[in-house]
């Protein structure tokens, strides 16, 4: 079960995965914030859900972590984490013996022996990973994992992507804009924009081309910065991860102004989604879209 506590409140998701068919959307809840303390929400998750049947994720806010793209380092792998702290020391805004570090592989071009390839380092301070682990263990939830929306945003482009080619994928939610590439199932590019969802949703015409015309700015950089660095990798295409109606005007707009074909993403076309009926409407994908990206991680080795 992956739960996100989120601005407005706490969103859970839980998928089963059966060979040879979409991975299915078996639950889903939310419960509005009303200035109830986290525990308190958490308390409520707990008592009037099944949460409890099930090995829970959490799915960090941005402001509760870094991440940070860094040159791999040549160490043993048991070396990894204490190596990547030193490298760390100079970039964080607080102690790096205040921080919980976890690494992320970036593989290189397989063709050259993978030589160039690269390392994302998240950090988060241990008291804000204590005190989440607490609220958890208070409420009685079984806590196994901790997570970040860039590797949820990455679950579902991971669906999408043609055999050998990579996908761009572009989502906006009251934290801002994320934009990730992915290539056969791994993280290539995350990166954020300081775009909030709302800035256009609810804007007039001439605000909303204003805020268009930044966002295709943003991405172009992006892009052409991505297709430099991993020259090997061909972006097949910039998928929108679901926003409402404004989506098909972004999506116009994207189109008639960059070099690669753009399209907007309906979840149930990765996902069953018969059991959860609400989720056919594209507002309410947004609302769940990390959630249920998170709720599609798969258990793999770590570094």
């Amino acid at each position: 079960m992956a739960i996100n506590l989120c601005h407005d409140g706490i969103y859970s998701a839980s998928l089963v995965k059966s060979a040879g068919s979409k991975p299915s959307l078996e639950f889903v809840s939310f419960y509005p914030r009303a200035n109830k303390t986290w525990q308190e929400m958490l308390d409520r998750l707990a008592k009037e859900s099944p949460t409890k049947n099930y090995q829970c994720s959490l799915l960090l806010s941005p402001e509760d972590y870094q991440l940070f793209a860094v040159e791999s380092l040549n160490v043993p792998a048991e070396e990894l984490k204490s190596a990547m702290r030193w490298r760390l020391k100079e970039m964080l805004d607080y102690h790096v013996d205040d921080a919980t570090i976890d690494v992320l592989d970036v593989p290189g071009d397989k063709n050259t022996g993978g030589r160039s390839h690269s390392m994302y380092a998240v950090a988060a301070r241990n008291k804000l990973i204590a005190e989440r682990q607490a609220a958890f263990s208070n409420a009685k939830l079984p806590l196994s994992v901790i997570d970040i929306p860039d590797m949820a945003q990455r679950n579902i482009s991971s669906l999408l992507e043609p055999e050998g080619r990579g996908i761009a994928m572009l989502s906006f939610d009251e934290n801002g804009g994320l934009l990730t590439v992915t290539f056969n199932g791994e993280l290539y590019l995350s990166r954020r924009f300081d775009i909030k969802l709302s800035q256009f949703q609810q804007a007039d015409a001439d605000k909303k081309m204003q805020v268009f015309e930044r966002i295709t700015l943003e991405l172009q950089r992006s892009l052409d910065n991505f297709d430099r660095q991993h020259n090997f990798i061909t972006t097949a295409k910039l998928i929108l991860a679901p926003m409402g109606e404004v989506a098909t005007e972004l999506q116009s707009y994207l189109a008639s102004n960059m070099y690669m074909p753009v399209d907007v993403l309906d979840l149930e076309s990765v996902l069953n989604l018969s059991k959860i009926p609400e989720l056919s409407d594209s507002r309410r994908q947004q609302a769940y879209f990390m959630t249920i990206g998170a709720a599609l991680r798969q258990e793999e080795i770590a570094l």
